[in-house]
């Protein structure tokens, strides 16, 4: 190991031993500095005349005596140590202070989940109302709608429909009156259109499926049946006077009236029509 003293020029000159500028020991001070920095000290250290391995082992030296030195300072002062927990006065009384504040804080948040739960209950409740509610009103807008296409048809086809109690619905004498002059203008109801059958049939299956998208076990719909079925008798007893008009030339329109009984589902009761027609 390298010698850790300094010799002065003049006492080495008189003791007869070399003169060589040996470095002085590290202070301590250099080491406790807030800015202490481990490169920027290493770099103040250039102008001494020592070895790294000098260097490292005068840190190393250094370290140990400074971990003696915190033991024999926790072994001077152990006793101090260990009566510091029984010496604290009043720790108990804070640590119930805090323990309650806990507990009661606790109880807070209990009571706001249960009032949170409640109210999602609620919520909850009144979004499903809110659907049933949404749900009636389509089903109500739909019965209106099919009642509506119902009355639209017996209109146009002059079919008189009844209620149980109040006798004929809508202005029936108007539609009398009308039917009165249709007869005479037409002279039989087997001259309407084509194309105004064709519109009939249309409207006939778009209220069936209105019907049918309510429900056929709705009570509204199952009460509207008869008015359909009298309604499709109607259609097809136009169609098959329209069919027995029909020149036998006159494809175009054949096929048009027979494809009208097959959106029906009654090609059936073409057939029927048409071997009435064979001489």
């Amino acid at each position: 190991m390298s010698k850790q003293f300094f010799f002065d020029g003049s006492d080495s000159s008189d003791s007869g031993e070399d003169t060589l500028p040996y470095p002085e020991p590290l202070p301590r001070s250099a080491f406790v500095t807030p800015d202490f920095d481990p490169a920027t000290f290493l770099s103040s250290l250039r102008n001494r005349h020592q070895t790294l391995e000098d260097l490292r082992a005068e840190l190393r030296t250094r370290s140990q005596d400074l971990s003696k030195e915190l033991l024999d300072l926790v072994n001077n002062n152990y006793q101090e140590f260990l009566s510091l927990g029984s010496n604290l006065q009043g720790g108990d009384e804070k640590v119930e202070e805090v323990r309650l504040g806990l507990l009661g804080f606790r109880r807070e948040i209990a009571g706001l989940k249960g009032k949170v739960d409640e109210r999602k209950k609620e919520v909850e409740t009144l979004v499903a109302q809110k659907k049933e509610i949404r749900r009636q009103m389509q089903l109500g807008r739909a019965l209106l709608d099919v009642d509506y296409k119902l009355q639209e048809l017996e209109r146009s086809l002059m079919v008189t429909s009844y209620d149980n109690s109040h006798g004929p619905q809508g202005n029936d004498v108007d539609q009398d009156v009308s039917e009165d002059e249709d007869e005479s203008d037409e002279g039989q109801e087997g001259n309407a259109s084509t194309a105004r059958l064709d519109r009939h049939v249309r409207q006939y299956l778009l209220t069936r499926r209105l019907m049918d998208r309510v429900g056929p076990v709705h009570p509204s719909v199952s009460n509207q049946e008869t008015r359909m079925a009298k309604i499709k008798n109607t259609i097809l007893l136009d169609l098959g006077n329209a069919l027995k008009q029909v020149s036998s030339q006159d494809d175009e329109q054949a096929t048009k009236l027979l494809r009208a009984y097959r959106d029906l589902g009654e090609s059936k009761e073409a057939l029927k029509v048409l071997k009435e027609q064979r001489p």
